[in-house]
């Protein structure tokens, strides 16, 4: 392939390939020279011009194949652009020739193509270029066009299309000529001409203005008669033609109107044309006499759909703001359709027409138009209907019978009614809550309208009004409780009337269905109310007979919907629904015997009318209650259940007797049974299979139906990849709704609500905008299949053999028509069955059984019909599955393969290539293995069989199906397969696109077998790889979507497993130009594409989709917005879930990979979107800039002048602003980029550092520079009028005010950024306050109110209050308790609602104490709030007194409080597990009733923990309540209240911490955690756990269990602080015990745990589960602690190294805790645990001792210290039963501190240790020679230090040692130490210090050398002295050295100088004597007095400027130790 990519053809390359490989190279080739052309340098063109000109002319006559012939003419053309174009004449006329040529073989077709195909290309690149040359070529063509055959027809038509778009006006001349010859064609017998004539007639209306003038009635006959028996391409292209040219007759182009005086047609004219193919069809005009009006055929379906199709183009072409403006004429002209009786002859027709002008006005509606020209809409459809309705009201009651002709404007009325009402529900439902001012205008009174349709005579008018109720109650939730008590009242004040009741049941149970979708739901007394309107309806019904029949069904009706409402509402309601159901049915088989023989025809009716609604209601309760369905009830169920199967039997009798109108009727009970037999467990009724299975059988054998009804399953039951066999993929086109009424099947795509009543509440089928279930025939043919699936497994083999022998007979008996339509229920049925098999895992039975099933398979695969035929492959696989036997697939296979190769006809072919593909889909590659090279061979002979390209693509099909399944094992097919796939893909006509399909399925499924070995770069390789490369290039040229569509699936296989091969700079923008494709499927795979590229590379494909907007002309819609825009956008038009979910996952993936990178232009894109805000109802906007607005006008004329022609064509879309759903995506998205600037990096918010980073990189982008823009979008959205974008809207509020409360502003020291917003923020929440606004909008708004204020972002109080004042309004609406306001949701609404409240107080409580606390910790330093530690001195005025917040929050703590409590008791009772059900008090909790349980649970789970830490804080600050209980008596809270309340808060803590779900956030652990720390520090608490010691062991075992399931630090810190706590509680009790009995000294009990044994029961000691826990957090932070650890061969010593500082503090609080726990111990007890704690203290001190840049103490080591000196001070060393004992822990001890050493030790820490056992227990140590030695060794290490930090703080520690009171213990170490500490500062002289340290080192020593003097006794003195005093002396500077010394050196001397004249005074005999003794050392200390006195004004100066030198020793431990 490589050799291809050359300018010129490779000749040489050519000649040596295989003759098959040519067409592939050639093709290879041409691809290279398209890209190549464009980019290359003109020069090199030309030169080699003559050459090319050459190779591809040869080309042409070398009979290339469809895709070469187009590239061909491609370069061909492009080729003569760039180069010179003297020769293209003589090309011209050569292809011409060709085209002239009178040779027909099909050997020569295409090269005759090939000339045709370059005409085309040359005209429309160069146009007017070719000068006059064209009425020759343009005749030459039209001449071919008449002789030529259907593949010729088509190319020429798509050349004349391109000849007319290159010449534009210029061949004006030759149009009619075109035009002429063309029209013909638009009837052709093949539909792929009808396509291509389609298409050039559209090319040529741009300009032929005759076309929308004088011939526009003929044209409009011609398309109504080229749809007629037309497919979906034929219907879209004709469509599209019969609406842009309508279109263009109302509002002609701007030039072609310059031109000509052209007469308009008017609006009238043209929708009069429309209509009459919708009426009439193509037979013609009125003009055809009077027989036409009479009656006649019905219009063919085709047609009906091609013109609803044609509407909708017209109305898109002329945009969105002509349909603005028309939408009264156009909605009055389309109802009209509706109404007229040709439109419904009968009741099929009228639903089918009733669909199209649904569709009509959806397209037209819902895409179109912006929401607030929606509203607009609504308002006209309104006004439709009551004009409709007060026409009927009038015909209704004119009882004079006056009106004759009324009665038939009525029937005709109630379609016209449905089509508005379903339009006006799906616009509201669109609209969402952006819908009320709609509802709300009174001018309009939509309710009222929609409401009195409800008492419309015809049923269908009055499910359709009220289905458009369920659909305003869904968009605006809060209408939904009045509107069911207003259809209540109606249902009670209207009784008499039939209608009314019908018409309100209906409503009411639409509007029980529609609660599902409300999350707030309904109150629960709703339940209650409809429960006693459907007693009393069902109750009255026998009393009056006109209303029986109504009552009836209306009671059934609401008792079925009621179900909907969920096990919840229903377990209240069961008793009596069984007792009702019961007593429909007979009680036994004697009554059901009398029944027969009684009633007439109107009793039997209602009687069966009452048993289906039993039925229904009872599947309704099945389907809906599952929970409730125990074994009793389901028992209870089958009584009435078994009734009706029996009386099934007897109805045929009875409607023998009572005449066939009650067949209707019986039809529903069996509709009705089946379908609740369906959802029960089959085993319940085994007994009744027999009699069941005869109903069934009967049923879908049509055994007494005459009509040849079909059922509707098939499809779903076949696999979906069939589709291309089946054309069901019509399902995934924007036609859909239209498109299934022309499916084959019985009434197929005729759904309407009015078939069954009941589906008006149950849930809509997914994709569908309303259900539509199929007339009953259908339905119960359905509901039958469906149960035989669910039955047959369980029926015993007989019966299966007899079943499946009665299926064989019931097919060979009929005949014809009938005979089909038996076969296909039958082969439904057998496919449910065998799925059924499949899902049970059940075989499907012996030998004989499988034969009878083969046979009956077989049979069907050479069936005629397509559809039977794909059944039966389907069958022949799903039965290899279940039978599973190697031996009958082998069988079964051997039959199609000898089939196959004797066979010739299409039929058997195509069944048995499909039975092969089936076979091995679903046993699979390893099942199958065997018969892999067969039918792999057998299945590529018959693809390559051109003469039926039916044979072709089923074969196709199963290859690709075997290549799927056989996975790896097709390896070594792939090369062959491949190379067929290419050949074909190379020469089969475009036309036939089925084929093309199953090419590109075979082409993505080698793809997947090839897999990753597609990366690799072998020979092979690379020859698949760039082998599939070139079929997608094929496929993504080819003109049908569906192929563009595989084709791109096929690259995005390629680009998973080999990215690097797949160019995406040719792709993406590929991709982009489908996004506008009219076809869904396209759009569905171009966006799948987009969401996997741009998983991994979202900047490259935003790149070149942006390249594309610079380059491309104006049919693309790419801005500078980007792709991300075109996504947006596309949200707003598409509907398709899949799609949408694609959109969203693509922006997604793009806003996690670019937001950070291109932050503004992402803002930028959501703020466009939520600017877009409708004004409608005045919901608070910012004005938009001036210049916005302007533009925007501009835009609006432009459209109107510039009207343009295409439908699809992009400047009518974007008028339409963004709709709610994809602004709630924007605030989504917004949340999002704030989360990811957050993981990016921690500048993005913080203003000062962002400013410098910008004056840095002007260009860089920092999310706290656009603040404001993100505070203004999230106002947008807050107060928007859609509740779903409010939501988003205040999250995103929260969100940013989290994220930038604590962002100091740089320009305003002690102020944040945040404190300018105040005023937004306010506005925002203020609206979610407002009493009319949903519950769960105001929890929202409570959380951003609790955070706003604990956010310490404002400072003034009054500016609180604003906030504030809404708490304080929401608490009041708390404490009016329950039943006080008119509820309108249901009770666990309000639960939320208020709980949200309490939540958010409580946080603003945790907050304020926080603030008040630290405020009181630091008294001296008034502080803003707990956000900023900055020095406020200077702001004196303003500043907060601290506890500011707290006096908002004071006043109502009483009443919150008790409020608190009541939730916290609440959430305990609710937490308990189901069997203690029983304890829950009856009539519910403070905040929950019993009926709401299941939901409040949630509710609570989610504000409990913010509350609990709440009341922790105000027991603890009330010391447990005291004063609120002051009133009552005493002072002091009663031991009982604190008993109460302590084991609320620590039962609620406990069970929480004990499993904390995973999902639960993690503050909710630490708020629990904090609670029970502030709990702790009350005393009243703190006795409590004290004195119940298994309470507090209970405790410390779950919270170590807690830390071994959560690890943040801040969790296991908070951990530690709740033990402090519980020890102290201990410590304190034992402690007052003790003082308490001072007198029993010997009281067990006192002693402390351990008692005399010292033996600590696990379990039941408070301080062994303490240390557990210790241990555990120790060993997790310092592993190296675990001996076993160490002792493991693996194990590699671990230098120790730095704890993080979070790790740091948990150690050292650790360390803390356990040095206190030996004193609750017995003495006994604490040398149990002593070893352990003092080997942990010790260890800590070793691993974290290590030496710090700065000399700080790390934390662990101070508290290790700390917890060494506790422990050897404490008095239990002092007992005397443990002398020896102790003694040796504290050898021990010290001997394992002297042990460590390590390079990095911190010498420090450990000398100060080694002090501590010196200092603290010298008793136990003096005289032990050993450990006396090394801690001198220790010592000397420490004065040899090179460090002088360390020299001095070992002076300061010797000092202490020299000392110490125990003179046994201070003289050795005298003695040994105080020799070299001479030594070390004598040694000073002669190096000085030249570091503050080092002359701090000094200056320690000389401190520890005095303090030995004034230890000496007297008669030493002298010698001590004469050590002393010369050493000063040495360090005294000469008179001239002094001036010019450091500054360090001067210190030392002044120093000296300053202790020496200290000494003086205090030793005055012996200083004398040792000055005296040495002369030389007077005269000097005498030269510095004298220079000191000289100097002394200078001197005083430099003392004050040097107090450092002077000051205290800079290494201070935090803690002091000694």
């Amino acid at each position: 392939m490589e050799l291809a990519h050359s300018l010129l053809l490779n000749e040489d390359a050519l000649a040596q390939i295989t003759e098959a490989k040519r067409p592939v190279f050639i093709f290879e080739w041409l691809r290279f020279l398209d890209k190549v052309l464009v980019a290359a340098n003109k020069v090199d063109v030309k030169e080699k011009q003559k050459k090319l000109v050459e190779q591809l002319t040869g080309l042409i006559s070398s009979a290339p194949g469809p895709p070469t012939r187009k590239l061909l003419a491609k370069n061909l053309a492009t080729l003569y652009s760039i180069g010179d174009t003297f020769t293209v004449f003589q090309t011209l006329d050569k292809c011409n020739d060709i085209i002239k040529s009178k040779d027909d073989t099909p050997a020569y077709l295409p090269t005759k193509l090939a000339a045709v195909a370059c005409v085309g290309a040359f005209y429309d690149k160069m146009g007017r270029m070719l000068g006059s040359s064209f009425p020759d070529t343009i005749n030459n063509l039209l001449k071919a066009l008449k002789s030529a055959e259907s593949q010729g027809r088509g190319e020429i038509l798509l050349s004349l299309q391109k000849v007319l778009s290159g010449l534009g006006g210029a061949a004006a001349s030759c149009h009619r000529d075109i035009y002429k010859n063309a029209r013909s064609l638009l009837t052709d017998r093949s539909m792929a001409v009808r396509c291509m004539v389609a298409k050039c007639l559209l090319e040529l209306q741009n300009e032929a203005v005759f076309m929308w003038t004088t011939e526009l009635e003929n044209i409009a006959t011609l398309c109504f008669k080229a749809l007629e028996g037309s497919n979906y391409g034929v219907r879209v292209a004709v469509a599209k033609l019969l609406g842009t040219v309508m279109a263009t007759a109302l509002m002609p182009k701007q030039a072609a109107v310059m031109r000509q005086n052209v007469k308009r047609a008017t609006l009238e004219e043209v929708l009069e044309l429309m209509a009459t193919g919708f009426l009439r069809g193509g037979s013609g005009f009125l003009k055809s006499g009077g027989e036409m009006l009479k009656g006649g055929g019905s219009v063919s379906r085709e047609v009906r759909v091609g013109v609803t199709q044609a509407y909708v183009v017209f109305v898109t072409t002329l945009g969105g703001q002509w349909l603005e403006r028309n939408f009264a004429t156009f909605l009055s002209h389309v109802l009209d359709l509706v109404s007229h009786p040709r439109a419904t002859q009968t009741h099929v027709e009228a639903v089918y027409s009733r669909r199209c002008v649904s569709f009509m006005l959806r397209a037209t509606l819902g895409g179109l138009l912006g929401e607030k020209a929606q509203i607009a809409a609504g308002k006209e459809i309104c006004q439709a209907i009551s004009k409709q309705m007060r026409a009927v009201e009038a015909v209704v009651n004119d009882i004079s019978g006056e009106n004759k002709a009324g009665a038939a404007d009525v029937s005709a009325s109630q379609h016209v009614m449905v089509c508005a009402l379903k339009e006006l529900g799906s616009l509201v439902q669109s609209l969402s809550a952006t819908a009320s001012p709609l509802i709300q205008e009174p001018s309009i009174g939509l309710l009222e309208t929609v409401t009195s349709v409800l008492l419309h005579p015809s049923m269908a008018a009055r499910l359709a009004a009220a289905w458009c109720l369920r659909c305003v109650a869904v968009a605006l939730p809060y209408q939904l409780t009045p509107l069911l008590d207003r259809c209540a009242e109606r249902i009670n004040n209207l009784k008499s009337s039939p209608e009314a009741v019908s018409g309100y049941s209906f409503a009411m149970a639409a509007l029980l269905g529609g609660v599902h979708q409300c999350p707030l739901g309904i109150p629960h007394s709703k339940g209650k109310l409809v429960v006693s309107i459907a007693e009393d309806l069902l109750r009255t019904a026998a009393q009056n007979s006109r209303l029986s029949l109504q009552r009836t069904q209306a009671g059934w009706l609401l008792l079925g919907a009621l179900m909907t409402l969920g096990p919840s509402l229903v377990r209240y309601h069961l008793p009596k629904m069984l007792l009702l159901w019961r007593n429909v049915f007979p009680r036994s088989q004697k009554e059901l015997e009398a029944e027969k023989a009684r009633g007439d025809s109107f009793t039997w009716q209602v009687t069966l009318e009452g048993r289906a609604g039993a039925l229904c209601a009872m599947r309704s309760f099945v389907a809906h209650c599952p929970e409730l369905l125990t074994e009793d009830v389901i028992r209870r169920l089958m009584t009435p259940i078994e009734c009706a199967m029996t009386m099934m039997s007897h109805v045929p009798a009875i409607t023998k007797v009572h005449g066939a109108h009650l067949k209707a009727s019986a039809a529903m009970v069996r509709l009705r049974l089946y379908d609740i037999l369906a959802l029960l467990p089959p085993k319940t009724y085994e007994g009744s299979f027999n009699a069941l299975l005869r109903e069934l059988v009967a049923e879908f054998t049509l055994t007494d139906n005459s009509a040849n009804t079909t059922t509707s399953l098939l499809r779903s039951l076949c696999h979906y990849d069939d589709s291309v066999l089946m054309g069901s993929w019509l399902q995934e086109t924007d036609h859909k709704s239209i498109e299934d009424q022309l499916q084959p099947n019985s009434a197929s795509g005729s759904g309407a609500l009015e078939h069954d009543p009941s589906s008006i509440y149950l849930r809509v089928p997914v994709g569908e905008a309303i259900p539509g279930p199929l007339p009953l025939g259908v339905s119960v043919i359905d509901a039958s299949v469906a149960l035989f699936g669910v039955v047959f497994p369980h029926v015993s083999f007989k019966h299966r053999l007899q079943m499946l022998d009665h299926f064989a007979e019931c097919i060979k008996q009929a005949k014809g028509v009938r005979q089909q339509a038996v076969q296909l229920n039958i082969f439904t049925a057998v496919l449910s069955a065998l799925k059924g098999l499949a899902e049970n895992k059940s075989t499907l039975g012996p030998e004989e059984v499988r034969k009878s099933a083969l046979a009956l398979v077989m049979g069907a695969l050479d069936n005629p019909n397509p559809i039977l035929r794909c059944a039966a492959g389907e069958a022949l696989g799903r039965m290899a599955q279940v039978v599973g036997e190697a031996t009958f697939i082998a069988r079964m296979a051997q039959t199609s393969f000898d089939k196959l190769k004797s066979a010739r006809d299409v039929v058997s072919r195509t069944g048995h290539s499909l039975a092969l593909g089936c076979l091995h889909r679903y046993v699979g590659g390893i099942g199958s293995g065997q018969h892999l090279k067969t039918s792999v061979s057998i299945l590529l002979a018959l693809a390559q069989d051109g003469s039926s390209h039916e044979v072709q693509t089923w074969a196709l099909h199963s290859l690709a199906l075997i290549v799927d399944s056989s996975g790896p094992m097709y390896r070594g097919y792939v090369e062959p397969t491949l190379s067929l796939v290419l050949t074909l893909l190379l020469t089969v006509p475009p036309s036939h696109t089925e084929v093309h399909q199953c090419l590109g399925r075979c082409l993505g499924a080698l793809i997947t077998t090839v897999g990753p070995e597609l990366q690799g770069n072998g020979a092979t390789i690379s020859t698949i790889r760039s082998s599939c490369l070139v079929g997608c290039a094929i496929m993504q040229d080819h003109s049908d979507s569906l192929v563009q569509a595989a084709a791109i699936s096929c690259l995005q296989q390629l680009h998973m497993f080999a990215p690097r091969h797949v160019n995406l700079s040719s792709l993406v923008p590929c991709l982009c130009v489908h996004l506008c494709s009219s076809h869904l499927l396209l759009r569905r795979a171009a966006v799948a594409c987009l969401r996997q590229l741009a998983q991994r590379e979202a900047a490259e494909v935003c790149e070149y989709a942006m390249s594309l907007a610079k380059r491309a002309g104006d049919n693309l819609n790419i801005t500078e917005t980007g792709l991300e825009g075109v996504l947006f956008g596309m949200l707003d038009r598409e509907t398709d879930r899949k799609l949408c979910s694609d959109i969203h996952d693509t922006l997604g993936h793009m806003l996690s990979s670019l937001a950070v990178e291109k932050l503004s232009h992402w803002l930028k894109l959501c703020k466009d979107v939520l600017a877009a805000t409708t004004d409608v109802g005045g919901a608070v906007t910012f004005e938009v800039e001036k210049d916005e607005e302007d533009s925007e006008k501009k835009d609006e004329m432009d459209d109107d002048t510039m009207f343009t022609g295409l439908g699809e064509d992009d400047k009518s879309k974007p008028s339409v602003a963004p709709r709610w759903v994809t602004r709630v995506f924007a605030a989504d998205c917004l949340c999002r980029i704030i989360l990811l600037c957050e993981n990016a990096d921690k500048t993005h918010f913080d203003l000062a550092a962002a400013r410098s980073a910008q004056v840095k990189n002007p260009k860089g982008d920092l999310l706290v520079l656009h603040l404001s823009d993100l505070i203004r979008m999230a106002f947008m959205a807050a107060t928007d009028h859609s509740n779903q974008l409010r939501m988003a809207g205040l999250q995103a509020l929260e969100d940013i005010i989290k994220k930038f409360a604590s962002v100091p502003e740089p320009e305003f020291p002690g102020h944040v950024i945040l404190e300018q917003y105040q005023a937004n923020v306010g506005a925002a929440l203020r609206p979610a306050f407002s009493p009319d606004t949903p519950s769960d909008i105001t929890a929202k708004a409570c959380q951003v109110c609790s955070t706003w204020i604990g956010s310490g972002v404002v400072s003034d109080l009054n500016d609180l209050r604003r906030v504030h004042n809404l708490l304080v309004s929401s608490l009041d609406k708390v404490q009016a308790g329950k039943g006080s306001s008119s509820q309108l949701y249901s009770e666990s609404a309000t639960t939320m609602e208020k709980l949200a409240v309490l939540k958010a107080w409580a946080e603003v409580y945790v907050v304020a104490m926080k603030i008040k606390k630290e405020a009181e910790s630091k008294p001296a330093k008034p502080l803003r709030s707990g956000e900023e530690d900055e020095d406020e001195d200077d702001l004196g005025a303003d500043v907060l007194p601290p506890d500011s917040l707290i006096t908002l929050v004071q006043p109502e703590l009483p009443s919150l409080s008790r409020l608190w409590l009541a939730m916290l008791r609440d959430y305990a009772l609710l937490t308990l597990p189901a069997e203690f059900s029983s304890q829950l008090p009856s009539e519910g909790g403070a905040f929950y009733t019993p009926e709401t349980i299941d939901t409040a649970r949630l509710h609570y789970r989610s504000s409990w923990a913010p509350v609990l830490h709440a009341v922790a804080l105000w027991l603890s600050s009330t010391g447990f309540g005291a004063d609120e209980e002051k009133e009552e008596a005493s002072s002091a809270p009663s031991k009982e209240s604190v008993k109460d309340r302590m084991h609320l808060m620590l039962g609620v803590s406990i069970e929480f911490l004990c499993f904390p779900r995973p999902e639960e956030p993690i503050e909710h652990v630490m708020s629990c955690l904090r609670a029970l720390c502030t709990l702790l520090e009350c005393p009243c608490a703190k006795t409590h756990i004290a004195e119940d010691q298994l309470l507090a062991v209970e405790l410390l075992n779950v919270l170590h269990r807690l830390l071994l399931t959560r690890d943040p630090p801040a969790v296991q810190l908070q951990v530690t602080a709740v033990v402090q706590e519980t020890i102290r509680a201990a410590q304190d009790h034992l402690q007052r015990r003790r003082t308490s009995k001072e007198g029993e000294k010997d009281s067990q009990s006192i002693q402390g745990e351990g008692g005399d044994t010292g033996e600590l029961v696990p379990g039941k000691s408070l301080v062994f589960a303490a240390m557990e826990l210790l241990v555990f957090i120790l060993v997790r932070h310092l592993p190296q602690l675990n001996t076993r650890v160490k002792e493991s061969p693996s194990h590699v010593p671990l230098r120790p190294q730095r704890l993080p500082e979070e790790s740091a503090r948990l150690v050292a609080n650790t360390v803390s805790i356990l040095a206190e726990l030996p004193s609750l111990c017995s003495p006994a007890g604490s040398m149990t645990i002593l070893p352990t704690v003092l080997f942990l203290i010790t260890g800590v001190l070793r691993e974290t001792a290590l030496k710090t840049s700065d000399n700080s103490v790390p934390l662990p080591v101070s508290a290790a210290l700390q917890g060494i000196k506790t422990i050897i001070t404490s008095p239990l060393a002092r007992a005397e039963s443990n002398q020896t004992q102790w003694t040796g822990l504290v050898r021990s001890s010290l001997a394992s501190v002297l042990e460590y050493s390590q390079p990095d030790t911190d010498e420090v820490s450990m000398l100060t240790a080694i002090t501590l056992f010196l200092l603290s227990a010298s008793s136990e140590l003096v005289g032990v020679t050993v450990l006396q030695k090394g801690c001198m060794e220790r010592f000397k290490n420490g004065l040899n230090s090179s460090d002088p930090g360390v020299q001095a703080r070992c002076y300061q520690l010797l000092l202490s040692v020299f000392q110490h009171s125990s003179r046994a213990l201070s003289t050795p170490y005298i003695h040994a130490l105080a020799p070299l500490m001479v030594e070390k500062l004598k040694a000073v002289e002669r190096k000085r210090p030249g570091t503050a340290a080092e002359l701090q080192a000094v200056q320690e020593g000389i401190r520890v050398l005095e303090n030995l003097v004034s230890m000496g006794e007297e008669q030493n003195r002298v010698q001590l002295l004469a050590l002393l005093v010369p050493t000063l002396i040495s360090y005294l500077l000469g008179e001239n050295a002094i001036s010019s010394a450091p500054q360090v050196s001067k210190g030392l001397h002044d120093f000296a100088l300053q202790n020496l004249m200290r000494i003086g005074p205090l030793y005055p005999a012996a200083f004398k004597i040792v000055i005296g003794a040495a002369p030389e050392l007077k005269t000097r200390l005498e030269s510095a007095i004298r220079a000191n006195q000289a100097s002394s004004k200078a001197k005083a100066a430099a003392r004050q400027a040097q107090p450092t030198v002077q000051a205290a020793p800079t290494i201070k431990l935090k803690t002091n130790f000694f």
